[in-house]
């Protein structure tokens, strides 16, 4: 009986090796079911979700089956955070506790205002945002727990301390006093009081909470990718976040609009436009906020900024800067409109930031300020039916078995 097992798992070795031996020779070869190679993963169908979607060819942006239009004019970006997270519009009861829950997660500790202070400055401010969120994870109580509750903690306590840390890194990096949050205010309220030390107007307040809820979602890109790789591993919810973090982080996702207004207030005026833009068309450089992987039309989101950037510069000095980017949309769009090249959220978002009184580094802090809620609730959807992520590679390095050379004859 022994030995016929024996003689079964030798065959076994011997038929698992001559499978690696075939697939090695023959690299079309695929033991499980034929799967075609995507670059980057594009157009891959990773995971099942119920939070939102994205039409291009329409240009719709759903949450949970709300237009993000209607979600714009009548909700505000917490009872989106709840819509989210929870799959519904909250009661008032619900969104009540729901901020009662972010303004008290809201504060962080002396040792991270300290952290925050030493290195902000260094280097790039997601680098500093990066820090503090994983500093903060090391002080969790709850780091270790893996459990559906306690990653769904973590993560309410993030989304309530994003505004305070990028607030704290805004206020650092400019050698200004930290500003504790204030219980009395709104999750925006708070990140604008926070940030520049004093209320601002309504108008002001509506816009940027409007802009936070405009991006706090949007399908599968990198960032939430990322998160969502190493929630799939059963890490803590702070892992999960740096790892987003980490990705916005990248040219390639983030700091499109920060890029997009310097070339926009470098063109300078309405008037050098066609030169400016005709010129750089012609040497195929790349024209920062235009052109979508998803939106083959008008990006919703940009529209809505675009009416934001107009309110806000109307008798600013940022007014001429509104007027050369309208300038360069129409420009754009006449010559490239047709093979659907359009403004995206990216274009206009920078100069309504700028007008608020952000500058240009914390645009990407300030998208992960609204991402935050996004991230969170696309890892804990995750996790209701967990599979750890695990995509294969096309090997196409060289066929042939090779003996190993000692080093002394090399």
């Amino acid at each position: 009986m022994q030995e016929e097992k024996l003689t079964d798992t030798a065959s076994r070795l011997l038929v698992i090796n001559l499978i690696f031996r075939e697939g090695m020779l023959n690299r079309s070869y695929m033991p499980e079911n034929e799967v075609n190679f995507s670059r980057g993963l594009e157009g891959v169908i990773a995971s099942q979700t119920k939070i939102g979607y994205i039409d291009g060819l329409k240009g719709h942006l759903v949450y949970r089956g709300y237009e993000i239009n209607s979600l714009v004019e009548n909700s505000t970006y917490e009872e989106t955070a709840y819509l989210l997270l929870y799959g519904r519009l909250p009661t008032r009861s619900e969104l009540d506790d729901f901020t009662s829950k972010l303004k008290e997660r809201s504060s962080i500790n002396k040792e991270t205002y300290d952290v925050i202070r030493r290195i902000a400055g260094l280097s790039h401010t997601m680098s500093s945002l990066r820090t503090a969120v994983s500093y903060i994870g090391t002080h969790s109580k709850l780091g270790d727990k893996t459990d559906y509750e306690s990653q769904e903690e973590m993560g309410i306590s993030i989304i309530a301390k994003m505004p305070t840390i990028v607030a704290a890194i805004k206020r650092a990096v400019n050698n200004e006093d930290f500003i504790e949050p204030d219980p009395s205010l709104s999750y925006t309220e708070n990140f604008l009081y926070q940030s520049f030390g004093e209320r601002k107007s309504k108008e002001v307040t509506r816009i940027l909470d409007s802009m936070l809820l405009l991006h706090a979602d949007h399908g599968m890109n990198a960032s939430t990718f990322a998160s969502m790789v190493v929630i799939s591993t059963l890490s803590d919810m702070y892992s999960a976040i740096t790892a987003g973090i980490s990705a916005l982080k990248g040219p390639l996702h983030g700091g499109a609009n920060e890029r997009a207004l310097k070339m926009i207030m470098s063109i300078g005026s309405p008037e050098k436009v066609p030169e400016a833009i005709g010129r750089m068309l012609e040497s195929k450089e790349k024209i920062m906020g235009f052109g979508h992987r998803v939106y083959k039309v008008y990006d919703p989101r940009a529209k809505i900024v675009k009416t934001y950037a107009d309110q806000l510069t109307k008798g600013t000095p940022l007014r001429k800067v509104y007027e050369t980017a309208i300038k360069i949309e129409d420009y754009m769009i006449e010559r490239l409109g047709s093979k659907g090249i359009f403004p995206n959220v990216d274009f206009y978002s920078g100069i309504a930031y700028k007008a608020i009184g952000f500058e240009p580094e914390l645009f990407t802090p300030i998208f992960a300020v609204s991402r935050i809620t996004g991230w969170v609730a696309r890892d804990l959807e995750y996790l209701t039916n967990n599979r750890i992520f695990r995509p294969r590679s096309e090997y196409i390095g060289e066929s042939e078995i090779k003996s190993y050379i000692p080093i002394e004859r090399r």
